[in-house]
């Protein structure tokens, strides 16, 4: 094989699931107007460096507006180029030249170069970096600038999914030379600058002239997004017509708004999940019969009929799901309280008592959830003392940092994107401490799968990785989320709706238009 050229890797994109979606319109876009958003996860930490990014808010006005990634995944699933126009591989998928967009400038108007894709990069190659996405660019040895708008990447072991890496919403693309500049003030390549930012309250964009997506994508003259992080708020707010659009619709509300012949209820099946981490590099979680025992206390579909009101899937304890390629389709481990009891006299215990932290900010309807867990887990000798957190700093105070704590996570278009995010030995986002001493195997598979060229020993790779994680591991995933988000019926938008993160990938400012 000579190479791996551009066409190869779309062959693998995903189709977006849109379920019972309304507001999804197949006439052409139009120029014009304001889109006024009211989105929760906002923090008063929020900033413009992508190395803390982690929520819809600053995700779709980041990656979403002001700023460009190399490459972007597309509604369907597939890979398109942003600030990259194409890209080519050696046969062992090791060294990648990558070719940039000409004509480029940044909204202070400096010229987009191969410099500035170096230096941004290397923010998160930085082994102290506490970006989530230092372990999708840690295997990048060298990175040689060949002209302007030519790049050379070389890689210490192959990767036939580094493209798609490149999309991470983390690795946005700064000015070399004034990227502290470019944090504070929030300057970029995409479609709308930056008129005003207060972090954890608003932002107002403004559309760019003459960008190159003209024609293609940023229909709204201006973008006003409003943080809200109370549910009940958003959608207060969307009938009142203070907003136009709405994420993260909590399943309580899907009736209501359905019946407002004003508003739309988009949603959309992906690989977004609810669950709960156990951290597996300490005390009891260390012990596999204690993470068994867990397992089989969690009553999954009680958890999908009463907190998520069949708005979404059982899950396996894998991230993996119908909206990967490789996904195996495991049957969940069943809720058995007299199994869990035999693996806790395994563990030498005769019961359990826990602390599990948890926060409506983990996820729509996550204290319901604690507490249907504490009952089903209580049948089987294990008591969760659950612990209510405040909501404002449970991602940076309490996820990663408690032995058992509510968490939820977007999907990623790739196994390798996933895994390597969020269970690969060492990664800043591992919240289950899954590495070399858990299970040397699949850490072993990760590395072997990441640069498999053959589609098929990469599925039988990826299949034995779930089922470990679904046997062994620290993760809990009883149930997928459906991603609920509504619009007035002064919004449209695509046929096809992005299923990865909320808010259509969090790119509906871009995609989306005035009806």
């Amino acid at each position: 094989m000579s190479g791996f050229k551009r066409r190869r890797l779309i062959q693998s994109a995903l189709a977006a699931a849109v379920l019972g979606a309304s507001g999804l319109s197949a006439a052409p876009a139009r120029s014009g107007g304001t889109l006024r958003a009211g989105l929760g996860g906002a923090h008063r930490s929020d900033s413009w460096d992508s190395r803390t990014h982690s929520d819809v808010f600053m995700v779709a006005a980041a990656q979403g507006a002001v700023f460009d990634t190399l490459t972007e995944v597309a509604a369907d699933g597939s890979l398109r180029g942003e600030l990259a126009t194409g890209w080519d591989a050696s046969a062992d998928a090791r060294i990648w030249t990558v070719t940039l967009r000409e004509g480029v400038s940044f909204h202070n108007g400096k010229p987009f170069t191969a410099e500035d894709v170096i230096a941004s990069l290397r923010l998160h190659l930085d082994p102290n970096a506490a970006s989530g996405a230092r372990p999708l660019v840690a295997s990048i040895a060298a990175m040689d600038r060949l002209s302007d708008h030519r790049i050379r990447f070389t890689l210490a072991e192959g990767n036939a999914d580094f493209p798609y890496l490149l999309a991470d919403y983390h690795l946005l693309i700064y000015p070399a030379g004034q990227i502290a500049e470019a944090m504070a003030r929030g300057i970029g390549t995409g479609l709308y600058r930056v008129e005003h930012f207060e972090p954890g309250v608003r932002f107002l964009g403004r559309r760019v002239a003459g960008h190159y997506k003209d024609g293609q994508a940023g229909w709204f003259d201006e973008l006003h997004f409003t943080a809200m992080n109370d549910g009940a708020a958003r959608v207060a707010a969307l009938r009142g017509g203070q907003v136009d659009a709405i994420n993260s619709v909590a399943p309580q509300r899907v009736a209501r708004l359905r019946a407002e012949p004003s508003l739309r209820l988009q949603e959309i099946a992906g690989n977004r999940y609810y669950g709960f981490a156990m951290q597996t590099g300490a005390s009891p979680f260390d012990a596999l019969h204690v993470r068994k025992a867990m397992k089989h206390a969690i009553d999954r579909q009680a958890l999908l009929d009463e907190v998520l009101l069949g708005h979404g899937r059982l899950g396996a304890d894998s991230p993996i799901g119908p909206a990967n390629q490789y996904d195996a389709a495991l049957a969940p481990v069943p809720y058995d309280p007299d199994r869990a009891r035999y693996h806790l006299r395994q563990a030498g215990l005769s019961q359990l008592t826990l602390p599990l932290s948890v926060s409506e900010a983990a996820f729509d309807g996550a204290p319901a959830a604690a507490e249907r867990f504490r009952s089903s887990a209580a049948a089987a000798g294990i008591t969760l003392d659950v612990i209510h957190e405040r909501p404002e700093g449970y991602w940076s105070e309490v996820w990663r940092n408690r032995p058992l704590c509510a968490c939820a996570w977007s999907g990623r278009v790739t196994e390798d994107w996933m895994f390597s995010t969020a269970l690969q030995h060492g990664a800043p986002w591992n919240d289950t401490q899954w590495g070399m001493a858990q299970s040397p195997r699949f850490q072993a598979l990760l590395t072997e799968a990441r640069s498999e060229l053959d589609s098929a020993r990469r599925r039988a790779l990826y299949g034995e990785m779930q089922q470990i994680l679904r046997d062994e591991g620290g993760l809990l995933v009883p149930v997928f989320a459906n991603h609920l988000q509504a619009v007035s019926d002064r919004i449209a938008a695509p046929a096809i709706i992005g299923n990865l993160w909320s808010m259509d990938n969090a790119r509906f400012a871009e995609r989306w238009w005035r009806a």
